[in-house]
This record gives C-alpha cells, sequence and structure tokens, in this order.
C-alpha cells in the first residue's frame, strides 16, 4: 500500500477493512473472534471495538509469514476443541453464506481440514492448489515458489480454511521456512495434513472477486468502486432513486427508506438511517445521522451524528453538527450552522445562525445573524442557552450563556441577550443613532484633491445633532437648542 497506516485500517465505503470479514463472522455467531496483530496494533484494536464483537486479540511481534501468526494465535486457543475457521483481514466482499458453506461442507465431510478454492484465468500472485490423479489436495504451492507447470494450475487458494483446532496446532507446528521468502507459510498445512493422512475437503467459490485480497491503492479503489456498484443497485430494487448513481457514495452500514431521491454526489457514511419519501438534493455529506420520514436536505449540506425529524427542511448550504436534534417540520436555512442544538417542532432558523449548545422550544422565530455565544474563552466551559416555546428571535441577536428566554417572549433585532427574558417580555438593547447630515458631500470634497484625513464631528457640532424622537420632554429641549443655535 505505500502506506505508514496498517493496511486493514485503510478504509473503503468508510469503513476500516477489518471491520468487513468480522461483520461476515458475526452471521455465525461464533463462540470466539481472536485476530492477530502486528504493525500499529492499538490503532488495529480500536477499529475493531466499533463492530460490537467481543473480539480477543494477540500481537504478532515479528512478522514472519502467515504461518507464523496463526501459530501466534495457538496459546489463545487454550483448549478449544471445535472448529477453527482462518481467514484473512483484507477480504472485504466475504459474505457470511461463504463461511457457512465452508463450515458445513467442512463438517458434512467430516474433514480433518476444508480449504477453500477458485479458478482464476489468469492466476498470477496466487497459490496453486496441486491434487494427484484422483483429485484429491496435496498441497499447495505459492507463486513465486511454484514451477512453470505448477504456474500453468488455474485453480488458486485465496486462503480460507476450517480445521479441526487439535489438529490445527499439530500442523503449525511442524511448519519450516524453507522458502523464497524465509517464512513460515500457513498455505503449507495443506501439503502436511496430506502428507499426513488427514482427511481433506475443498469447496469451490463461484464468484472470485467475493474473496479478492486488497494489496495496492489501485485495487481498494476498484473495490471501492465494486462495492458502490453493489449497494446503489440493492437500494434501487428496494425502491430508492439515484439520479446519478455513479457519483453517490453509500457506505454499508446505512439504511434508506423507499421513495427517497438522492441527488448526484451525495456521501452516506456510518450508522446514517435515512426515512421514507426523503429528498437529498445533492453535494450532501451526511455519517452517523437520522432523517425522519420526508425530510428534505437541500443542496450543499453536511451533517453529522444528528437526529432529524419528519417532515423538516435543511439547507441550503446548512451544517449539523454532533448533538443536533431538530423536531417534526423544523427549518433550517441556508449559512445555519447547529451543535448540541435541541429544535422543538415548527422552530424555524432560515439564514445565517450560530445555534450551538442550546435548547429551543416549538414554533419559536429565529431571526438572521442570531449567535448563542456559549464559550467563555477562558476556562473552556460551554454553557447553555435555553428559549422558549413560540418565542421571537430578532436579526443580529447575541445570547450570552448561561440565558433562559422564556415563552412567547420576543427580542428585538440587534440586541444582547445577557440575563433572563420573562414570558411574554419584550427585550431590546440599543444605541441611540446619529444623523451626520451631509457627511457624504463633506467627504468627497476633501477627497478631490489629496486625500486627508477627516475628524469624526463631536457630539457639540451641528453635524453631530440627534434624531428628533418622538417624544420626550428631554429630546425636544434638545433639538430646540440645536434650532436655535443654528
Amino acid at each position: 500500500m505505500r502506506s505508514a497506516r496498517a493496511k486493514v485500517l485503510h478504509e473503503l465505503g468508510g469503513r476500516p477493512l477489518v471491520r468487513y470479514p468480522l461483520a461476515a463472522l458475526s452471521g455465525l455467531a461464533p463462540s470466539r473472534i481472536i485476530v492477530v496483530v502486528g504493525h500499529q496494533a492499538d490503532e488495529v484494536r480500536s477499529a475493531m471495538l466499533s463492530s460490537g464483537l467481543p473480539v480477543e486479540t494477540v500481537v504478532q511481534a515479528e512478522q514472519r509469514g502467515t504461518g507464523h501468526a496463526a501459530q501466534c494465535a495457538v496459546p489463545a486457543l487454550g483448549d478449544f476443541d471445535g472448529d477453527v475457521l482462518l481467514l484473512y483481514g483484507d477480504v472485504p466482499l466475504v459474505t457470511t453464506a461463504t463461511l457457512r458453506r465452508l463450515c458445513e461442507a467442512h463438517r458434512a465431510a467430516d474433514a480433518d481440514l476444508t480449504l477453500l478454492t477458485m479458478r482464476f484465468e489468469d492466476p498470477t500472485g496466487y497459490g496453486r492448489i496441486l491434487r494427484d490423479e484422483a483429485g484429491r489436495v496435496r498441497g499447495i504451492v505459492e507463486h513465486r515458489d511454484a514451477s512453470p507447470a505448477e504456474r500453468a494450475i488455474t485453480e488458486v487458494n485465496p486462503g480460507l480454511y476450517c480445521v479441526r483446532a487439535a489438529v490445527l496446532v499439530s500442523l503449525l507446528a511442524q511448519l519450516r521456512a524453507d522458502n523464497a521468502q524465509g517464512e513460515l507459510y500457513l498455505t503449507d498445512v495443506v501439503g502436511l495434513a496430506a502428507q499426513a493422512g488427514r482427511t481433506i475437503a475443498s469447496v469451490e467459490l463461484e464468484r472470485p472477486e467475493e474473496v479478492a485480497g486488497i494489496n495496492t491503492r489501485a485495487e481498494l479503489a476498484q473495490m471501492e468502486a465494486m462495492l458502490r456498484d453493489d449497494l446503489t443497485r440493492r437500494w434501487m430494487d428496494a425502491g430508492v432513486t439515484f439520479e446519478d448513481p455513479a457519483t453517490a457514495y453509500i457506505g454499508p452500514d446505512v439504511t434508506i427508506g423507499r421513495d427517497t431521491v438522492i441527488g448526484p454526489n451525495v456521501v452516506l457514511r456510518g450508522t446514517t438511517r435515512i426515512g421514507e419519501g426523503c429528498r437529498v438534493d445533492g453535494t450532501a455529506f451526511i455519517v452517523d445521522t437520522t432523517l425522519g420520514n420526508r425530510v428534505h436536505v437541500r443542496f450543499a449540506c453536511t451533517a453529522e451524528g444528528a437526529i432529524v425529524g419528519d417532515d423538516a427542511i435543511v439547507g441550503p448550504f446548512a451544517r449539523l453538527r454532533p448533538g443536533t436534534e431538530l423536531g417534526e417540520r423544523v427549518h433550517i436555512g441556508n449559512f445555519v450552522e447547529t451543535k448540541k442544538a435541541v429544535l422543538g417542532a415548527g422552530t424555524k432558523a432560515n439564514h445565517l445562525t450560530y445555534l450551538g449548545d442550546c435548547e429551543i422550544g416549538p414554533d419559536t422565530n429565529v431571526g438572521a445573524g442570531t449567535i448563542t455565544c456559549n464559550y467563555d474563552g477562558s476556562t473552556g466551559k460551554k454553557s447553555k442557552t435555553i428559549i422558549g416555546a413560540r418565542v421571537q428571535i430578532g436579526s443580529d441577536t447575541q445570547l450570552v450563556a448561561p440565558v433562559t428566554v422564556h415563552d412567547d417572549a420576543y427580542v428585538g433585532a440587534g440586541t444582547t441577550v445577557t440575563r433572563d427574558v420573562p414570558a411574554g417580555a419584550l427585550v431590546v438593547t440599543r444605541a441611540v443613532p446619529r444623523v451626520l447630515e451631509g457627511w457624504v458631500a463633506r467627504r468627497r470634497t476633501l477627497t478631490k484633491g489629496e486625500p486627508r484625513r477627516v475628524s469624526a464631528p463631536t457630539a457639540k457640532t451641528p453635524e453631530a445633532r440627534p434624531v428628533k424622537r418622538a417624544s420626550g420632554t428631554k429630546a425636544r429641549k434638545t433639538s430646540s437648542r440645536t434650532r436655535r443655535r443654528r
């Protein structure tokens, strides 16, 4: 892979490669799962934890081949006396059905060892299956160790085995590194079993691509295209419309309800759940998010770890961050960002707004340019803003948390709210405006020649006189004095 990362950590469909065979194993309900880890062992363990399976790990401190990796797992087997299924961590398309078929064939034949085989017209790179005149498997030879006649064999070994535990332990102890790589090959257990007169069975796989491994980034990209095509076809068969299937990226754990329409350039990852009758217009990135029924996600939105109720509208150009919960019929408009924000049914925030660490009741309207100021800038503490039901928040409002605006309150445009607002109250904080008459003409006159600095008028000059107020004795006196002065 030409990478500093362990191969099984590279992602396919947004999921680490190692998670795919684990998912296939889960359908068999194995009594134990043992994973041999080496390079970046802690990171691989972390990636497997999200599978939810009871995975045990053993460390292969020195990488000396696949046989050596299996030897490292022997102590973990203990006195286990059942069948051991062996497979690789980089075969993402292997299915539960194939693994079950391998195990069932093994038990039906009462075999000591059963292996999966497949046929390729060009088997370059794969170990070849060696058989005797009676067709019995007598061993496997790796491509690099094969003779020209052996390389002409088209039946190959994808590396999946089912072996009786006691037999496996005995065979692994006999491995020797007498090959071109100087490694212990797991494939050699087949030849050792044949030499010992063990019963060997085989199952031929009809779809070779199912157990194809990944060794290069080009192969990873090819597998991504294959997986994407399979998933979109599956969802189209289930009643989902893709306006451009070639540009839809659907993760393997995503679910989509029928009659939903997915536009072009949409990425759905993680455990995203989309209900019925939804529409995602296009150029969307949605991860670990749940959309209810009939949700409309307009153009160019992102959502991560969010929950969106039925009949909600999101976007365009909106961002839903983790912890966002939108109730039914909520509207989140263009350039609105939410984080740990719970919005009640019917609430709207349609323009240019940031809502973080807040709870908002139903049927509230949040005006353009509103922000919840939830971070104090020094201790790192984030406080909460609570807004009640049927509240009207004017444009360009700042709510400095912790603060509560109770039900049916109004907040005037341009207000900074630093104290709780009672139910049904109006809160306004505005500076007295000044009108500087003739300012533009004077400015243009001064800038015709050499630009020079223009001093701001003071409060005592006519240019700085305040606007006449509608009422109030003081305001009228001020206006009168100004007129007399002129």
